[in-house]
């Protein structure tokens, strides 16, 4: 069901200006891939003004379905997916390729909001929900893709903790997963291993596995203050920071602008979070207050982690920035979940006006 137009600017103004200064950092440090980049976000606008309009309660009924074609969308790269370094996480369609982790988050969001709406907090649903939840967490670390994994993951922990979930459970939930956490080690790639030992000590291998952490801090503190200005980065222009338009696009953005300029971006992320959260304290029904703090935990992880591992503070995990780093699949993922923030938002717009009519 389409609704009459409800336009938020507090939360459209902070998703264009992130996604603009992205887009300019990447027209900078890799023109061949800007152009494909503006069409994505294109495509992302004109999809998030969509979804904003139409009814979030229509995509709350689909929810199991949306789980089990997440299961089967996150399936498809194991038998036809595109081998690209090192990893099976794309699939091809025509010339482009999507990454299904990737557009799969706001199903998954949906689906866990909709099951705790339901339900609550106790031993037996746990159990259901981790059982239902590990499914897609190991197809997409089967990829292998740990990044997108430990978002699920985010998700997931971070939902159960916005339940009536007491403090003794919380306890024994943190009790199990100090217990089990070291296991996971067992099922870590070899490079995934070396990855979190040399963030520890990265120049142990200054040329090998330090490398990407060792060349992302030098990048980001060689911009100072001000920044070395637009199309003057020294260190990704010439090619000396790795994956400059993608998972360290932000230590490109620091060494062009500066500390000036990532206080600014940061800035607008945290009118973003601010937003959505405001959205999801007003939602009355559970659904609504589920899927806005799914969203907001999803933004909120990948940033902390991509920034943390830009500025050495967190092991490489192949995390991108939200509406920032180079990625198609992304983009129209994370303007699909902000679609539907704003779409949450206009129903509780719509259900106070309903109130103060009824009042009058």
């Amino acid at each position: 069901m389409i609704r009459s137009w409800q336009f938020d600017w507090s939360l459209f103004i902070p998703i264009f200006l992130i996604s603009f200064l992205g887009s300019v950092t990447i027209l900078s440090v890799n023109q061949a891939v800007f152009v494909s980049q503006l069409i994505y976000l294109i495509l992302g606008l004109i999809i998030f003004l969509i979804v904003s309009r139409v009814d979030i309660r229509i995509f709350e009924s689909f929810n199991r379905l949306f789980y089990y074609f997440s299961l089967f969308f996150l399936a498809i790269p194991l038998f036809f997916g595109v081998f690209s370094r090192g990893a099976v996480r794309w699939i091809q369609i025509g010339p482009k390729t999507l990454q299904p982790s990737e557009l799969v988050k706001p199903l998954l969001i949906i689906f866990l909001a909709k099951f705790w709406a339901e339900r609550k907090i106790n031993l037996q649903n746990l159990l259901k929900c981790f059982f239902l939840s590990s499914l897609p967490i190991f197809l997409i670390f089967r990829q292998p893709d740990l990044g997108s994994s430990l978002v699920v993951v985010s998700i997931v922990l971070g939902i159960i903790l916005a339940t009536e979930i007491k403090f003794s459970q919380i306890t024994i939930l943190l009790v199990v997963i100090l217990v089990l956490l070291p296991s996971s080690w067992l099922f870590l790639k070899d490079y995934q291993k070396l990855r979190i030992v040399h963030f520890f000590n990265p120049n142990a291998d200054p040329l090998g596995a330090g490398y990407n952490v060792i060349q992302a801090m030098i990048t980001v503190g060689s911009g100072g203050f001000w920044g070395k200005g637009l199309g003057r980065g020294t260190q990704s222009h010439l090619a000396f920071l790795p994956e400059r338009h993608t998972d360290f696009l932000f230590a490109s953005f620091a060494e062009e602008f500066g500390f000036l300029g990532c206080f600014g971006l940061l800035l607008s992320y945290y009118f973003l979070w601010k937003r959505i959260l405001l959205i999801a304290s007003n939602s009355e029904d559970r659904f609504g207050y589920f899927f806005c703090l799914g969203v907001f935990i999803f933004l909120f992880f990948q940033a902390v982690v991509n920034v943390g591992m830009n500025l050495g503070l967190m092991p490489i995990t192949g995390i991108t920035l939200p509406l920032f780093s180079y990625g198609g699949s992304s983009l129209v993922s994370t303007m699909i979940c902000l679609g539907l923030v704003s779409s949450q938002e206009a129903m509780i717009k719509k259900d106070d006006g309903l109130a103060i009519g009824i009042r009058n």
